[in-house]
């Protein structure tokens, strides 16, 4: 098992505003990195996307609990299986911490392609969130 961690972030609104954005996948058109991430389509609950030096990419929401968790799986398009958790925590009421966690069975020559530019979508994710007036 790969297990790929974000750096924490600090988001300048509140935990309920940036659950209430990141819980829909037809909301993360804003903020993911247009130089990295092509094709993006998305749902409510789904989404499917290309990453450079990656690949194709699918996820589905299986589970929100609110203002603090979303958890995240794979889709049939992905030839892996991985989990990707959106965790925040209330600091104050205008002081969010983000942190992004992927899990990941990748096989050893998946994992020497695939684990650089999975850490750095993950970072520049939360740069983006820390950029945005939410």
């Amino acid at each position: 098992m790969t297990k790929i961690e974000s750096r924490i972030g600090k988001i300048n609104s509140s935990d309920e505003k940036i659950f209430k954005l990141l819980s829909r996948f037809d909301n993360f058109n804003n903020f993911i990195p247009q130089d990295k991430v092509k094709n993006y389509v998305a749902t409510e609950d789904t989404c499917n996307f290309s990453i450079d030096g990656v690949g194709d990419f699918g996820m589905k929401i299986i589970e929100r609990q609110p203002f603090s968790v979303i958890k995240i799986e794979n889709n049939e398009k992905v030839p892996f299986d991985f989990n990707f958790w959106i965790q925040l925590k209330k600091v104050s009421e205008n002081d969010t911490r983000v942190k992004l966690t992927i899990k990941a069975e990748l096989n050893p020559m998946l994992k020497m392609v695939a684990n650089k530019p999975l850490t750095n979508f993950v970072n520049t994710l939360v740069d983006k969130l820390e950029e945005m007036q939410i």
